[in-house]
C-alpha cells in the first residue's frame, strides 16, 4: 500500500515571476470545463515534479470573498488528489497553472471532479 504525502507546501507553489512570464509565453494550453490550464516543463529543475498556480479572475469574479473560496476549494481538492498527477508524470518537471473560468461558484465534491477530470486530462497531454 502507498503512503501519500497529502500537503501542498510551498515548493510545489508556482511563485516565480520569470517561471510565470515563461508559463504565458511559450506554454501549451488546455480547456477542461471550468478550467483553462496552461503548462510547460520546468527548465530550472527544481525538486518537485509539479509546480501549481491557481487563479480565478477578477473579470468573472468581483468579490474577493468568491474568488477566495475558489481558490480554498480548488488547493484542497488538488492537495487530496495530487499523486494522481505526481505519479503519473514520473521525473518530468512541469508547470501548471489552473484558471477557473466558470461564472458558478460550485461545491467542494464538484470541484473535486473537475479537479480530477482536468488532472488526468493533463496526464494525457503531457504524455502525449
Amino acid at each position: 500500500m502507498a503512503i501519500f504525502n497529502h500537503s501542498f507546501p510551498k515548493e510545489e507553489r508556482l511563485t516565480s515571476k520569470v517561471a510565470i512570464d515563461q508559463l504565458f509565453n511559450n506554454g501549451n494550453s488546455l480547456n477542461v470545463k471550468p478550467f483553462k490550464i496552461r503548462w510547460l516543463r520546468d527548465l530550472e529543475r527544481s525538486t518537485v515534479n509539479v509546480k501549481v498556480l491557481i487563479s480565478v479572475p477578477k473579470r468573472i469574479f468581483k468579490r474577493a470573498v468568491d474568488r477566495n473560496k475558489l481558490k480554498r476549494l480548488f488547493r484542497e481538492a488538488y492537495r487530496l488528489n495530487k499523486h494522481l498527477l505526481n505519479n503519473k508524470l514520473d521525473n518530468k518537471k512541469v508547470n501548471v497553472m489552473f484558471v477557473y473560468s466558470s461564472p458558478k461558484i460550485i461545491s467542494f465534491s464538484e470541484m473535486e471532479s473537475y479537479v480530477v477530470d482536468a488532472m488526468n486530462e493533463l496526464v494525457k497531454k503531457i504524455d502525449g
